[in-house]
C-alpha cells in the first residue's frame, strides 16, 4: 500500500492498470517518452491520460507537431469513453507547435514553456518527436531541446509525455533515450496469425515498476493493460495447509481421499476423451454449492445448457444451485483470447463474488492460450498461488491424448508438477471389453488410497467400485489378467 507521502509525489494517469505498472503513477516533474511503431496505441494511451487529468481539473496542454488539423485528432478520439468534449479549450488546451518548430529549437521551447506557464498546466503532451527529428535533422539541437524543455517543466511541476514512432531497439541508441526520465515501449507482435499488443516500462527514474512486457488491449474505453500474472504473485510463506476436505459428493470416491481434496489445494484430473472428467468435475462443483461454498465452473468449449443436460441424464441436477447463485457457470470459448485475459477475468470474478471452489474444464485450452510456451510453467504457478491465497480449492481437467497405450507422461503439463494433487481416469481393454479405471497418483501432504478402482457411469450417476486385484498393467491401458475375472468377485 502506498503511503500518502509517496502518493503526493506521483501523477496518477487515471488508468489504474497503467499506474500499477508504473509503481503507482508517473513521478512528478519527470518527462517520459512513449515509443513504438505506428498503430500500436501511443496516441490513444497519452490522450487518455490527458483527458483523465483534465477531468480531474488539472490543466493540460496537448501540442501537435504536424500540420494535421486538431479537429481530425479529436474526431479520431471521440469514439472512446474517456473523451470529454466539455474539457476542450479550458482544461485541455490544443496547440500546434509546427510553425515554431520550423523556426528552431529555441522558438519551439519558448512557446511550449510559455503556454504551460500561462495555463498552469500539470501535463504537457507532445505528439510526435520523430517529426521534430525529421524536421531538424540535427541531433544536438534535439538533445538540447528535450533537455531544456525537461528542465522547464520540472521547474513548473509539470509532467511531460512525448510520443515517438521508433521501436525500442532503435530509440535506445538515440540521444532521446538518455535525455528523458522514463521510457515506455509499445509494440505489436505478430504470432500465429494474430497481432498481439504489448507494453513495457523500459526505464523509470526513481520508481520500482513491474518489469517485462504486459498485455495491452484497445477497446471502447481506451487502453486497458493486464499486468503479467508472474510479476504480482502473492506471498504464501505463512500459508499452512488445512486438514479440511472438499468432497465430490460421491461417498466411495471421497473415501479414497479421507473426505475429499484438501481445501485451498490445486488438483489436476487427467483422463481420456469421453471418460467422464467433466462429469466428475461437475460433481465437485455441485457438491461445493450444496455445502454453501460459492463455486465457479469455467468451460472453454461446452455451453452450459449442453453440460447441464448431460449431467441431468446421469442423475446430477444443478438447477437449484444455479438459481440460488451458489453455482456459477462461465462459458469462455478461447476465440484466440490470450491466457492473461482469461485468467484476469477469472480472478476478478473470484475476488468480486468470493468463490471458494473453482473448476477449469479444459486445461489444454488454457495452456495453448499462453502465447509463449516458456511462460507456461511460471504463469500457471502464479495462477495457482493467486487461487490458494484467495482461499480457493481448484480442480483442472486435462485430456490425455491417447485413449489406450503405454505412454503416461505429464512432463509437458506444468500444473501436474506444480499442483498438489494428481488423479488419472483411463480406459483399459481386457477380455474384449473396455473398462473405466481411476487412480489417485499424488496428494501432497495428505493420506490417500492409491488402489486402482474401476468406476461406472449409469443413469444413476458415477459409482466407484472395489479395488482391482485381478489384472496388472492397468495404467498403461493394456491390462493383463491375473485372476479369472475382471469386474467380478475376485477384485
Amino acid at each position: 500500500m502506498m503511503d500518502s507521502g509517496n502518493r503526493q509525489q506521483l501523477f496518477e494517469t487515471g488508468i489504474q492498470s497503467f499506474d500499477r505498472l508504473l509503481g503507482g503513477g508517473i513521478p512528478r516533474r519527470q518527462t517520459l517518452i512513449v515509443a513504438g511503431n505506428p498503430g500500436c496505441g501511443k496516441t490513444i494511451l497519452c490522450s487518455q491520460v490527458a483527458f483523465h487529468a483534465a477531468a480531474r481539473e488539472l490543466p493540460v496542454v496537448v501540442a501537435t507537431v504536424t500540420s494535421e488539423p486538431h479537429d481530425k485528432l479529436m474526431e479520431a478520439l471521440s469514439g472512446f469513453s474517456f473523451f470529454r468534449r466539455e474539457v476542450l479549450g479550458e482544461k485541455l488546451f490544443l496547440m500546434s507547435a509546427y510553425a515554431s518548430l520550423k523556426k528552431g529549437a529555441k522558438e519551439a521551447r519558448d512557446i511550449l514553456l510559455h503556454t504551460v506557464r500561462e495555463r498552469g498546466a500539470k501535463l504537457l503532451f507532445i505528439d510526435g518527436l520523430r517529426s521534430i527529428r525529421d524536421l531538424w535533422q540535427d541531433e544536438a539541437m534535439l538533445r538540447e531541446f528535450l533537455y531544456e524543455v525537461g528542465i522547464g517543466l520540472a521547474a513548473m511541476d509539470c509532467i511531460g509525455l512525448f510520443t515517438t514512432e521508433y521501436p525500442i531497439d532503435k530509440l535506445m541508441a538515440l540521444p532521446e533515450a538518455t535525455t528523458v526520465d522514463g521510457i515506455v515501449s509499445l509494440a505489436v507482435i505478430p504470432k500465429a496469425g494474430r497481432r498481439m499488443r504489448r507494453l513495457e516500462v523500459v526505464k523509470l527514474r526513481g520508481r520500482p515498476h513491474l518489469p517485462g512486457e504486459h498485455l495491452l488491449r484497445i477497446g471502447p474505453e481506451g487502453v486497458e493493460l493486464i499486468p503479467r500474472l508472474e510479476t504480482q504473485v502473492p506471498s504464501d510463506k505463512d500459508f499452512v495447509p488445512t486438514r479440511v476436505r472438499a468432497g465430490f459428493g460421491l461417498p466411495e470416491f471421497d473415501a479414497l481421499m479421507e473426505g475429499g481434496l484438501p481445501v485451498q489445494s490445486t488438483t489436476m484430473l487427467a483422463g481420456s476423451m469421453g471418460i467422464g472428467k467433466t462429469l466428475l468435475a461437475a460433481h465437485f462443483a455441485a457438491e461445493g454449492a450444496r455445502q454453501g461454498q460459492k463455486t465457479l465452473f469455467v468451460s472453454f468449449f461446452e455451453p452450459p445448457a449442453a453440460l447441464f443436460a448431460r449431467a441431468q441424464r446421469v442423475g446430477l441436477d444443478v438447477k437449484a444451485e444455479l438459481a440460488s447463485g451458489a453455482l456459477t457457470m462461465l462459458h469462455q470459448p478461447p476465440n484466440e483470447a490470450e491466457a492473461d485475459v482469461l485468467v484476469h477475468r477469472i480472478l476478478r470474478e473470484v475476488e468480486r463474488q468470493g468463490f471458494q471452489r473453482l473448476v477449469i474444464d479444459g486445461l489444454t485450452d488454457l495452456e495453448l492460450a499462453i502465447a509463449d510456451p516458456e511462460r507456461r510453467r511460471t504463469f500457471l504457478a502464479a495462477f495457482s498461488a493467486h487461487l490458494r491465497m484467495a482461499g480457493v480449492t481448484s480442480l483442472f481437467t486435462k485430456e490425455v491424448s491417447k485413449v489406450v497405450g503405454t505412454e503416461l507422461d505429464f512432463s509437458d503439463t506444468p500444473i501436474a508438477v506444480l499442483g498438489e494433487n494428481l488423479m488419472l481416469l483411463r480406459y483399459v481393454e481386457l477380455g474384449g471389453r473396455i473398462h473405466r479405471v481411476l487412480s489417485i497418483l499424488k496428494m501432497r501432504d495428505s493420506k490417500y488410497d492409491g488402489d486402482l478402482r474401476e468406476f461406472e457411469i449409469t443413469d444413476k450417476g458415477i459409482r466407484v467400485l472395489a479395488p482391482i486385484r485381478s489384472a496388472a498393467g492397468l495404467l498403461t491401458g493394456q491390462a493383463r489378467p491375473i485372476g479369472s475375472s475382471f469386474g467380478g468377485d475376485e477384485r
